[in-house]
């Protein structure tokens, strides 16, 4: 043991020599500190190793480990102490064998940590075996882990070693959407907006990608399948391969040894029955040797191993929980082996990590999700970071400029897929100049680009081009359409060249060939984005011309699986394919792309492979499905409880109506869907509304012919998606926005709005990001509106300053009855104010200040706002800094005005006996 202890302790000593060595370096920074932290990583498993008891079992192992620990220390600091020089450091700044050497060092230094970190384990393991009662099996247990654990620490680095690079080959480029070139990841990756979904208890706050594996938003810790959703392209794949590039180059995910990435839709193309060997082995990475002792280890070590599923709602099997599979030798299909992984009966406490669209799953399967993760798409500094990675300075000025005078298209740009076409198209995009208001006229463009790219030559495709390239457009738009009526994504080379496509028709760059593995060797292609095949689909169903009827039976078909199935629950039939349904969603994709391709704006284009007639008809066709399916949900509205308003609490059916109808871009259309709605309140929280979604909801609500209440909670509004709902506030009563992530110039140009909406009387913002920036704003419409009656500013930032500015408003208002300013910041100095402002109103009902750090001193301007106010009924100061002084005030103020039935004060500076000696004097108090 001697021998082991002073080389652990020689080892520290080198290992502290070399950190103090690198915190002193002030240049090459980057270098230094990754080597810093590295060096702190192993003093701590040399800490661990110290404490051990005994470590005699591994004597020769540990002793050939630290004495290569010993003389890579000894080289990195002697690498430090070469480059310590400023002016050496100046000349070798950016020299190649300077990076190389420190990556060389990181490189050992990690398997160092590696190789001791995994000793350390091992040894815990048998430690734990000896503690058993039987000792002979204790005995040849802790043999067969000496025996293993010899040829485990070399065969597992290099496995492990052999995994990274392959991911990485995997991860490190990024195709162009059009399939034409390649980028870095590291270069061109923008992070996208990733929130807790509704269920999650923390409510919403900002997350990175750490995250996602982290225990923020846990809900169920029994669990171990986390899930990522969002939208057709939202970028899900992209966001799951910036995590396998992180972890492959040892950034991220440092807590899994392993990683094993899965495609869903390329699992779906397994026939074969496998074991979860076979599963791990074949379609991520084969072990060259020790292949039995590797997979022990997982088995042995699942909190360590990390499996990646991206596209989970491409699977095209059903997901059942009837079918038990528990044993990781023996084989099953596909299927069966990844939905046991995802319940955990097979590799209990293996994390999971899934991508899906956010209605795929069904409550069977979330049953077993440890938490879930919407991704929401690019925020607006997102949209301008990724046009500086795509575009030179002078294109991104003239980008810019276009996306922000077209608000609509800013929205759409929100969706990672759609912001890549129009920085892809821009040339096409500034010519039109304000010309793209649908996802369909973003597609057409992108059709057109991809068809000039491919004809060089010629410097404009002409009027004419649809016509030209008929064939091969509609051999690309039978295959979309077949694959999507088929749930097939994936498509063999033989079976593209016995439909006739040809050379030049893969050239244009909407398909693109996928990497092969074991299990299919041929080549196989795929459309480059789900979208983009069902754009495609949607061609078919409008170009093809030997059934009239073909747009309306598949609009009719849409709507049933929409409104019957998944509004309720419920899934498709067996006949009707699976449980896991992309097929609903993209239908839906296809059936908005159907509309827009059916409205005035692109039928000159579609005239010229299409009869008019034909066209006409299936436009009318699409329209009345619409209208017809929109008046079926608003029939299904119950009847109101009494006392209660009329509302109809919308289903993700009626969000995928509206945007139909919004494609279409045809006033009469949107008009007639909407003349039979009655409801008084329209109610769509928690429905993945963003700025896409608001632009659909405007166009079609601005025709409502009586005012109704538009809840919004709880979704992705944003200041773009609320300049969109523009339109259609002079039908709206009240807004619902809370938990939107709308700032202050979101606000402004809401206002600016309301204030010439008659109708408009109430609006409700919590938990946005909202400062005393816009309370002037707010001072201005309350001077200016003698009719509005709601102002809910709760848990956001205004201060007292903010509340001052707001008093000026209040000054002059005497309509408001409802004042909600709870989780601010007000102080005294605040609530002092609004007192002021509001002794005098006669309209005054309700006003909570919940939370706000008040004092005594606005404790007694609020009684005398009480004294003063005779038409206040409930005043909420709970959770503030009162103490028995400010409460007796209080007291004394209520017995002055039989109005107030309320007076809510618990969470104040009062004694439990206190509390219940006042609520005796007067039952209006309530703690």
């Amino acid at each position: 043991m001697e021998p082991i202890s002073q080389a652990i302790e020689h080892s520290l000593a080198v290992a502290e020599a070399l950190y103090n060595r690198c915190q002193m370096v002030k240049t090459n920074r980057r270098h230094s500190e990754k080597l810093l932290a590295r060096t702190a990583d192993l003093m701590n498993v040399l800490e661990d190793m110290r404490e051990q008891e005994d470590l005699s079992d591994d004597a020769d192992l540990v002793l050939r480990g630290l004495k290569s620990l010993q003389k890579t220390l000894r080289s990195a600091e002697e690498l430090v102490e070469s480059h310590d020089g400023s002016g050496l450091l100046r000349r070798t700044l950016h020299a190649t064998s300077l990076r190389e050497s420190f990556e060389s060092l990181d490189r050992r230094m990690d398997e160092a940590v590696q190789l001791l970190s995994l000793s350390l384990q091992v040894r815990q393991e048998r430690r734990k075996e000896r503690l058993k009662d039987e000792p002979e099996e204790v005995k040849t247990r802790r043999e067969d882990d000496e025996d293993r654990t010899s040829h485990l620490n070399t065969g597992f680095l290099e496995y492990k070693r052999k995994l990274c690079s392959s991911v990485c080959a995997q991860s490190q480029f990024i195709c162009s959407y059009d399939g034409t070139s390649k980028f870095s990841l590291d270069v061109i990756y923008t992070d996208c907006e990733l929130e807790l979904a509704e269920d999650c208890i923390e409510g919403q706050v900002p997350l990175d990608l750490e995250d996602i594996l982290g225990p923020v938003g846990t809900l169920n810790e029994e669990a171990d399948t986390i899930l990522v959703s969002g939208e057709a392209g939202m970028g899900k794949s992209t966001l799951l391969q910036r995590l396998h590039l992180l972890w492959a180059k040892n950034e991220s995910l440092r807590d899994f040894f392993l990683l094993f990435p899965f495609s869903c839709r390329k699992l779906s193309m397994e026939r074969r029955e496998l074991s979860l060997r076979d599963l791990l082995f074949f379609h991520c990475c084969w072990a060259d040797r020790d292949q039995e002792q590797l997979f022990q280890f997982i088995l042995d070590n699942p909190h360590l191993v990390l499996f990646t599923s991206d596209g989970l709602d491409e699977f095209k099997h059903s997901f059942s929980d009837e079918q038990r599979h528990c044993c990781p030798d023996l084989r099953a299909p596909v299927s069966t082996l990844l939905f046991n992984l995802l319940q955990g009966c097979l590799m209990k406490g293996v994390r999971k990590l899934v991508t899906s669209r956010p209605l795929a799953l069904g409550p069977s399967l979330r049953h077993y999700l440890r938490k879930e993760i919407r991704l929401r798409g690019f925020s607006p500094g997102g949209i301008d970071s990724f046009l500086r990675k795509h575009h030179d300075p002078v294109s991104v000025v003239q980008v810019s400029k276009s996306l922000h005078g077209n608000t609509t298209l800013l929205g759409l740009c929100h969706v990672p897929v759609l912001c890549w076409i129009v920085s892809k198209c821009y040339k096409e995009h500034i010519r039109r100049n304000g010309d793209l208001h649908t996802t369909t006229d973003i597609f057409v463009m992108v059709l057109q680009h991809v068809l000039y790219c491919k004809d060089a030559k010629r410097h404009s495709l002409g009027n004419c081009w649809l016509q030209e390239h008929f064939l091969t457009i509609m051999r690309l738009a039978q295959l979309a359409f077949e694959g999507l009526e088929s749930s097939r994504y994936l498509l063999s080379e033989s079976e593209l060249r016995s439909r006739g496509f040809t050379e030049q028709d893969l050239s244009i760059g909407v398909l693109v060939q996928i990497t092969s593995h074991l299990s299919c060797p041929e080549p196989h292609f795929e459309f480059l984005h789900v979208t983009m095949q069902c754009f495609f689909a949607a061609l078919y169903l409008v170009l093809n011309n030997d059934d009239l009827f073909t747009v309306k039976k598949f609009m009719k078909r849409v709507s049933n699986w929409s409104g019957n199935d998944r509004d309720s629950g419920q899934f498709p039939a067996a006949g009707r394919r699976k449980t896991l349904t992309s097929e609903t969603s993209n239908h839906r994709i296809t059936s908005r792309f159907v509309s827009g391709l059916l409205s005035q704006r692109h039928r000159v284009l579609l005239l010229q492979s299409c009869p008019t007639q034909m066209l006409k008809t299936k436009s009318k066709q699409a329209a009345k499905s619409l209208s017809t399916s929109l008046r079926r949900h608003f029939n299904s509205m119950p009847k109101p409880v009494a006392g209660e308003k009329k509302s109809l609490h919308a289903m993700p059916n009626f969000i995928w109506l509206v945007q139909c109808i919004h494609e279409m871009q045809d006033s009469e259309v949107a008009r007639d869907a909407v003349a039979t709605f009655e409801g008084e309140h329209l109610k769509l929280t928690y429905c993945n509304i963003g700025p896409v979604e608001c632009t659909a909801l405007a166009c079609v609500l601005q025709h409502l012919k009586n005012p109704v209440g538009l809840q919004l909670d709880h979704n992705a509004v944003g200041d773009v998606g609320v300049e969109e709902l523009l339109p259609c506030l002079h039908v709206c009563c009240a807004l619902y926005l809370r938990n939107n992530n709308i700032t202050d110039a979101g606000m402004a140009k809401l206002i600016e709005k309301g204030i010439q909406c008659e109708n408009f009387t109430k609006i409700a913002l919590f938990s946005n990001k909202l400062t005393d920036d816009c309370t002037h704003h707010f001072a201005h419409l309350l001077k200016s509106k003698q009719n509005f009656l709601s102002l809910r500013l709760g848990n956001n930032s205004v201060t007292a300053v903010g509340a001052q500015c707001l008093a000026e408003g209040l000054q002059h208002n005497r309509s408001l009855q409802y004042l909600g300013l709870w989780g601010n910041d007000v102080g005294d100095d605040g609530a002092v104010a609004l007192a002021r402002a509001l002794e005098n109103s006669p309209s005054l009902v309700w006003l909570s200040l919940v939370d706000n750090g008040i004092g005594d001193t606005g404790a007694h301007a609020m009684a005398r706002l009480i004294e003063r106010c005779p038409s206040l009924e409930e005043l909420w100061l709970t959770k503030n800094c009162i103490t028995r002084e400010g409460v007796e005030s209080l007291f004394q103020a209520i017995q002055t005005n039989s109005s107030v039935k309320s007076l809510w004060l618990r969470g104040n500076t009062l004694s439990p006996e206190e509390e219940e000696e006042l609520t005796e004097r007067d039952k209006r108090l309530t703690f």
